[in-house]
């Protein structure tokens, strides 16, 4: 039986290609996420330690912006399908298969990490372990910025997401996972969806402490 790890590789490593043409366009089409990445950047390139990990980057469109914001970006994503799509539509940058509990970076090593809605399809009971792992890769004071689904309810929903089952969060009880991994919350950001999907969109900018 497949844990859902293996569906989500397998979910998405049968979309590849009809994935990577909606996003073709980055995030032009979506002001208040590229706000937040763009500030996401400049944070890290503050921090005076420009390495910057994309986890669960998908066709790579966000890492490539991150590169050209300044960062030394690299992508991470669980589907090998997506990993080479990124390596032969981003050919400069680095992109590697790894799991967002088990990343291949050294620990406290990076300015930044970002999780564009690459955590939505974890289930909330192993939701804190996963946190603990970006935290582990971060340097004191290096920056995470998460995007996901938001509700206005007390309680994770889970749903049907288009390519595999997702969960959607209250930001107040992300934002407590957050802190509870050792991040204050610098800034949050949510918003009418840009999808017909009916969630918010969220964005939550943390540093280590």
């Amino acid at each position: 039986m497949m844990g859902h790890q293996d569906e989500t590789r397998a979910a998405y490593d049968g979309v590849v290609e009809l994935y990577a043409s909606m996003f073709a366009d980055g995030l032009e089409t979506r002001p208040f996420a590229r706000s937040m990445v763009v500030t996401f950047a400049e944070l890290v390139r503050g921090t005076g330690n420009l390495r910057a990990a994309d986890v669960g980057c998908g066709p790579g469109h966000v890492t490539s912006m991150l590169h050209d914001l300044g960062l030394e970006a690299f992508g991470l994503d669980l589907s090998p399908a997506m990993v080479d799509h990124a390596r032969r539509a981003h050919p400069a940058l680095r992109f590697d298969e790894a799991r967002m509990e088990a990343l291949p970076v050294e620990d406290r090593s990076l300015g930044g990490v970002l999780s564009h809605y690459s955590m939505i399809h974890t289930p909330p009971e192993e939701l804190p372990a996963l946190l603990a792992e970006q935290v582990r890769v971060l340097a004191q004071g290096g920056l995470l910025l998460v995007s996901f689904y938001a509700t206005d309810g007390p309680d994770p929903v889970r749903f049907d997401h288009k390519v595999t089952p997702a969960y959607s969060w209250p930001v107040d009880r992300f934002a407590e996972l957050l802190a509870g991994a050792g991040l204050f919350t610098l800034a949050r950001l949510v918003h009418d969806p840009a999808s017909e999907r009916g969630f918010l969109d969220a964005h939550l900018l943390a540093r280590r402490q």
